[in-house]
């Protein structure tokens, strides 16, 4: 490859709308150019990247057993609203009709079409268990897309769905789809980490996330110092906590005019924040319900969301808080309520002893509260998010880090087969509904994602596996000495030979423009090709992530880069 030959357009600007690293160094790199609110177009720089991504990924599903196949974009509205979730995944479903006036989704993930496949496809437990996977674009009508191709509208989706008889067989393929990809993450170059997760929308009986590692992560990961432990914090538990102390003090009322935090009142009393009780006030359908955390904690609204009937609960509005509690945001409480309510408390609240919480009268608390003696037994769940520092279920410490989400899988059991009528016929020649398992890799994300914990600087510093190319040959006026292009096109052809992806930087750039486009696009290796050089049959390398260059002769060279 000679780049003289080939679209290569950086800029030196820092595009003002772009937030991230990966977004500004991938539009000064010419990865990508916007087209409209949330849709890039790659450029044959930024596509090189990414089919080398596409290209390891379908290595290793093809190596993992799954086959490969293509559903079409557009989906028509039936299949998602025999799953139900024509209305449920909301507006980030774009609907559109034809000039038959038949209404269709953009797909934004397949499950509905993989079914129907199945449906049409299999009719013999024979024929399982199955894989099909497919590399397509997907589209989400995101209300705010930003951070370039880490939250665009249209973007570049592996996923894939597996079909089984027996749950026992779906596990398994789920293990094998987890160490599928993390021979993907590995063999590309990343620092990832799995973790336990939350299914959302997708729906499920379990399901695990892959993170890269990056400080600019969207994600809060919590893991383990004990063990492998991890998962996202929408799924994260920490140690149960010890036996209740027994109570010590007297129920007493404080006077808290102005304090209405949990923070306020333990500063007025001396007391550390974990003696104080957080109410948080919610509508479910049932009616009113105040979720107790202690005052050094946070409510999980996806745990919150799991206890039996707050699916689908909204935060109370104060009328709704006066009519049921009698009082105002910032002194609520669940002692002596005004009408009869359900109350929700997190494990620590229910271990807690000698606590304070709202009075539910405006500036007032009421400290040394007790369950059993001032309050009756609550109803006890996890619904808290977990902190750093607190203890594991293993025995070792909770620490959190960063992450962004490139891939996801799933165990997603029998429900939208069910509800499409997928099945076959078992060893028994009855009807049985297919169990499914979903796995999607965001082929795409994972290039931003490599930029943001792989950059300096200077530019990007890409992983072997995902350089546009792994060596650039660069050469220093060779106009002025033709030993210099033919020293630089035999290297070339010396290299291409020996399996390595290269490119020749003939562009007759000045030497400190050429070096600093090689380093904006994250080449790995850089060769320079110059006339001292030549005369004493040596060439300089440079690592992309090393401080210094080396003098290398040919051998030496040719040594270092096949090895």
């Amino acid at each position: 490859m000679r780049l003289s030959q080939f679209h290569l357009h950086t800029t030196k600007e820092t595009p003002s709308d772009a937030e991230l690293t990966s977004h500004r160094l991938m539009l000064r790199a010419g990865m990508i150019r916007k087209l409209a609110s949330g849709l890039y177009t790659w450029s044959p720089l930024g596509l090189r990247v990414l089919r080398k991504v596409e290209r390891i990924v379908r290595e290793e599903m093809e190596r993992a057993g799954a086959v490969e196949f293509q559903i079409p974009t557009i989906q028509p509205k039936e299949l998602w609203e025999a799953t139900g979730r024509w209305e449920k995944f909301g507006p980030q479903l774009l609907k559109l009709k034809d000039r038959k006036e038949q209404v269709f989704c953009y797909s934004p993930t397949a499950e509905e079409a993989a079914a129907d496949f199945a449906r049409q496809e299999l009719s013999s437990y024979k024929q399982l268990p199955v894989n099909f996977f497919q590399i397509q674009t997907k589209f989400r009508d995101e209300i705010r897309p930003r951070f370039g191709v880490m939250r665009s509208r249209e973007f570049l989706m592996k996923d894939a769905y597996s079909f089984h008889l027996h749950d026992a067989c779906l596990v398994r393929e789920y293990e094998n789809m987890k160490s599928a990809y993390s021979r993907i993450f590995t063999r590309l170059g990343l620092d990832f980490r799995m973790v336990q997760a939350d299914s959302g929308a997708i729906g499920g009986d379990a399901s695990q996330e892959f993170h890269v590692i990056a400080e600019s992560g969207e994600d809060a990961l919590v893991f383990s110092t004990g063990s492998d432990y991890a998962a996202n914090m929408e799924a994260a538990i920490a140690a149960a906590p010890g036996e209740r102390p027994a109570a010590s003090e007297a129920l007493r009322r404080i006077d808290t005019p102005t304090q209405k935090t949990c923070e306020a009142v333990a500063a007025l009393l001396g007391l550390g924040l974990e003696r104080t009780v957080k109410s948080v006030a919610i509508m479910s359908e049932a009616g009113f319900v105040l979720a107790l955390v202690r005052g050094d904690h946070d409510v999980n609204e996806i745990k919150l969301g799991k206890v039996e009937g707050l699916q689908g609960y909204r935060m109370a509005s104060e009328a709704e808080i006066a009519t049921h509690l009698g009082s105002e945001p910032g002194f609520l409480g669940p002692l002596n309520p005004a009408q009869p309510i359900r109350i929700v408390a997190d494990r620590d609240v229910a271990a807690l002893a000698d606590f304070v919480i709202g009075a539910n009268e405006a500036g007032a608390h009421i400290a040394g509260v007790n369950w059993g003696r001032d309050l009756p037994e609550p109803e006890v769940a996890d619904i808290r998010n977990a902190k750093a520092g607190d203890r594991a279920a293993d025995g070792g410490e909770l620490k959190i880090a960063r992450g962004i989400e490139v891939g996801h899988v799933f165990q997603l059991g029998r429900q939208y087969a069910q509800a499409l009528n997928a099945t076959v016929l078992d060893e028994n020649g009855k009807a049985a509904v297919l169990a499914m398992g979903c796995y999607g890799i965001g082929i795409s994300r994972i290039v931003a994602a490599a930029i943001e914990q792989n950059h300096d600087d200077a530019g990007i510093i890409w992983p072997d596996a995902m350089a546009p190319w792994q060596v650039v040959v660069c050469m220093i006026n060779p106009k002025q000495d033709e030993t210099v292009s033919s020293t630089a096109a035999e290297l070339l052809a010396q290299l291409q030979a020996a399996g390595l992806d290269v490119a020749l930087d003939d562009r007759g750039l000045r030497p400190g423009a050429m070096f600093a486009d090689m380093e904006l696009i994250g080449v790995p290796h850089r060769i320079v090709v110059s006339e001292r050089g030549v005369a004493a049959g040596t060439f300089e390398y440079r690592a992309r992530n090393a401080a210094e260059a080396e003098v290398l002769d040919k051998d030496a060279l040719l040594a270092k880069l096949t090895k």
